[in-house]
């Protein structure tokens, strides 16, 4: 789950980190009235859940009353395009008005799980305000990474040799209270990342947190119950949300191959093996462990909901459940959904061999594929041919029978 700057702002400001002062809005008079209070000049930023904000312009400066009218005016209800959201862009619901701050210099500032070491590593850099890819690729050297042993925390003399390598001995104490409460908050918090960027030095020597980022592990949000609701369902894709009060876990991507698979480390060999083979999936579709019919029917209408895609691809595992189990399933869910496009289906595992023969046996009309790297070509052609858009594979109930 992602926060909002506002929001992450917030749950860093009660750990004693300091933040700009500010208040979100939602209508341009709102934001006029609040640069008013705070005082020229003032920093308006969309509250997207996207990065690359600042370069699609959607952070702005305001020196005068007029500047902040025309610029809110400007920003609401626009739809901000980055590389994150792709050409659909996302709309601008809300803006955070802050009082700009007096910046003698820019640094980075991050937390991460790292997944070779299994732990959190903090990422820091003196070059701020710029994403932390290019500065990899451009001055690798002045990435610093220090991982971090969860027994033990955040120890003081890592703290030092981070005070040091970024030039803040002048801000010593501070910095030191400022990056324990930061671990503090990745900790307590259950997060996934937790990024500032940029965490500023002031003219004044002080240090502030201009930026913030904060990314929630979704598996811990039943004991995060003030994290919970914070979530802004008008930034969830309605399909995902609908997925995951289904019990599903379900993420809408660009391709035009649907994807149903059981098993989260399966549904991304899924993928991976299809853009191997040529193809581009349309999601990302956990239908769990039991794979129902009710799950399989409730993702057969998610994926057809999407007009780009154009063939299905299901790749079921039978460990906890029976591959007759789910075959019977399939059939079910089909009588319930009317799917106009080609099905290709691969099955193996327990009772794999019960399972194919009920699939072939059904009057549906389905593509059977013993091999994961063969139902890939099979499917990646499917959609890729012109016939995936007009071939009719399976309908409800046969569409009562005519």
């Amino acid at each position: 789950m992602k926060l909002h700057e506002y929001q992450a702002k917030e749950v860093l400001a009660g750990y004693g980190v300091p933040v700009p002062e500010g208040r979100v809005t939602y209508f341009p008079d709102d934001a006029w009235m609040v640069s008013m209070e705070l005082g020229l000049p003032v920093v308006l930023k969309a509250q997207v859940l996207t990065g690359g904000r600042g370069k699609a312009g959607g952070v702005k400066i305001a020196r005068t009353s007029d500047e902040v009218r025309q610029i809110a005016q400007e920003l609401f209800g626009k739809k901000l395009v980055t590389k994150q959201t792709g050409p659909e862009g996302v709309k601008i619901r809300k803006l955070l008005v802050e009082k700009a701050a007096d910046i003698e210099r820019e640094l980075y500032f991050s937390i991460v799980i790292d997944r070779t070491t299994s732990r959190p590593t903090v990422i820091a850099s003196k070059r701020g305000g710029m994403s932390i890819e290019e500065v990899a690729e451009k001055y690798p050297e002045d990435i610093i990474k220090i991982p971090i042993d969860p027994a033990v925390g955040f120890l003081p003399y890592q703290i030092r040799r981070l005070k040091y390598d970024l030039d803040l001995m002048a801000q010593e104490k501070e910095a030191a209270k400022i990056f324990s409460a930061l671990y503090k908050v990745f900790v307590e918090k259950d997060c996934s990342l937790l990024e500032l960027n940029p965490l500023v030095v002031l003219k004044s020597g002080h240090m502030l947190a201009v930026d913030a980022k904060m990314d929630i592990d979704d598996n811990a949000l039943y004991r995060r119950k003030e994290i919970s609701k914070m979530r802004d369902l008008t930034e969830v894709d309605p399909d995902e949300l609908e997925a995951r009060f289904s019990g599903l876990n379900f993420i809408k991507l660009t391709g035009n191959i649907g994807c149903m698979v059981n098993g989260a480390g399966l549904a991304m060999t899924t993928m991976d093996v299809i853009k191997l083979a040529g193809g581009d999936p349309a999601n990302f579709l956990d239908v769990g462990g039991e794979a129902t019919p009710e799950t399989i029917a409730k993702g057969f209408e998610i994926i057809t909901r999407n007009p780009s895609v154009k063939a299905i691809f299901i790749n079921i595992f039978g460990g906890i459940v029976r591959c007759d189990k789910v075959a019977n399933g399939i059939i079910q869910a089909l009588k319930k959904v009317e799917v106009k496009i080609p099905v290709v289906i691969r099955l193996t595992g327990m009772n794999k061999e019960e399972g194919m023969e009920i699939l072939k046996k059904s009057p549906l009309k389905f593509y059977i594929a013993n091999d994961l790297r063969e139902a890939a070509k099979m499917v990646s052609e499917l959609a890729n041919s012109k016939a995936a858009t007009v071939e009719k594979t399976t309908t409800k109930e046969e569409k009562k029978e005519k």
